[in-house]
């Protein structure tokens, strides 16, 4: 009886340490550490130029983006943040989406085929939240939230060809083209801790983007223009001359000739506040397409990690 007895009391105090173990030591099932195994984020701006890079062969930047994870970011993210030049609010916003996003076909005039394209990515209402909070707590006095909005072109098409299964949670943030390139950086400043996240951030826009001044038939002859300004944001970048860039429409040449209108310059702030202290900017692709529309798109690496 009594050695009955002592097995009874050992298999409790087993259970109860098993109970205690899995009560207090380990996650909660509903909210799983994430992995960041292979330390923070880089940040990335992304020209995504024409609609027309979702189909057309010709262009060196689809491919480009094409061979994303096999050649220069093989990593999968926890979910995907980005800014898009084709999002223009008064205020920053976050979309926040339950469920699966629309695809926005926001052009016009080209071929039927385009769409039909769809992005059905999931949405990262968590992140979302994160987003808002971060900017929140750096001082941003109003962040707004919008439930219904999807991906426009500025997202999904070079997202279509980066990650074309459409099965990372995916967030997007708006800019602002009424604020100047300081306000965009202090976001993407806001948001370094998503680096330690495993989120990857990137900024949607073009190094230049004038429509007014395309030249079909001209890929192989760069416009003066564009070339001056290309070669000063190149220069800029690599020598990390990040104020100069905040301050561009009075440091770059022909800045209002590039960008008539700011919203697709604006992405690349926020990749560099994003970046984390001291970033080293890296030219990851470069190629030109109607004679002035640049495709350079760059990552940022923090020195401090």
């Amino acid at each position: 009886m009594k050695d009955g007895r002592r097995i009874k009391q050992i298999l409790i105090l087993l259970l109860l340490l098993f109970l205690y173990r899995a009560f207090f030591e380990s996650p909660p099932s509903s909210s799983p550490p994430i992995s960041n195994a292979g330390g923070a984020m880089d940040t990335f701006f992304i020209s995504h130029g024409s609609p027309t890079l979702s189909i057309d062969e010709s262009l060196p930047a689809r491919h480009f983006l094409l061979s994303w994870k096999q050649k220069m970011f093989p990593r999968r993210p926890t979910a995907i943040l980005v800014v898009s030049a084709h999002w223009e609010t008064t205020e920053p916003t976050v979309n926040v989406i339950q469920g699966r996003h629309d695809t926005i076909h926001d052009f016009y005039g080209f071929p039927d085929k385009m769409y039909k394209l769809k992005y059905p990515a999931p949405g990262a209402p968590e992140l979302a939240k994160r987003v808002k909070d971060l900017l929140t707590a750096s001082g941003f006095k109003r962040v707004y939230e919008d439930t219904k909005r999807g991906l426009d072109h500025g997202a999904w098409v070079p997202l279509l060809l980066m990650y074309p299964e459409a099965d990372i949670p995916v967030c997007q943030l708006s800019v602002q083209p009424n604020r100047d390139g300081t306000h965009h950086y202090n976001l993407g400043k806001a948001l370094r801790p998503l680096r330690e996240e495993g989120v990857l951030v990137f900024g949607s826009g073009s190094a230049t983007h004038n429509l007014r001044d395309l030249r079909p038939g001209s890929d192989d002859s760069v416009i003066p223009w564009a070339h001056q300004f290309d070669n000063w944001l190149k220069e800029s970048l690599l020598q990390g001359r990040y104020d100069d860039i905040n301050h561009y429409e009075k440091k770059a040449p022909h800045a209002k000739k590039a960008h008539p209108w700011p919203e697709h310059f604006y992405p690349l702030h926020v990749a560099i506040g994003a970046a984390g202290e001291d970033p080293k900017a890296e030219l990851i692709h470069h190629s030109w397409s109607l004679g002035s529309l640049s495709y350079a798109s760059y990552r940022f690496t923090s020195s401090s990690g």
